[in-house]
């Protein structure tokens, strides 16, 4: 019998050109949408809120394989690298 596993990731995101909240929010609305429907994940902005070219997001999935969420994490990391708007500045993992 398999046991579920919960997988939180926080992710620290550095959006330089963002001069205002509303400049950081496109971005950061844009890349949320995005996993969520490609990972079925819940994400939500959890810290700097009023910082204008940072972001923190946390990251929550659940499944029956913690080798399964540790793939699909990599797979959410590599998406963030590669995304031209923010660098990446943390990304870490925590199992529950």
């Amino acid at each position: 019998m398999s046991q579920a596993a919960v997988l939180f990731i926080k992710v620290v995101l550095h959006i330089p050109y963002a001069q205002s909240l509303k400049q950081k929010r496109q971005p950061v609305k844009s890349l949320k949408q995005r996993l969520q429907n490609r990972f079925n994940a819940s994400i939500a902005e959890i810290d700097a809120l009023d910082n204008w070219q940072r972001a923190v997001l946390g990251v929550a999935m659940i499944a029956n394989d913690k080798v399964y969420l540790e793939q699909q994490a990599s797979k959410i990391e590599q998406i963030i690298i590669d995304e031209a708007d923010m660098e990446l500045i943390e990304f870490s993992k925590e199992f529950l």
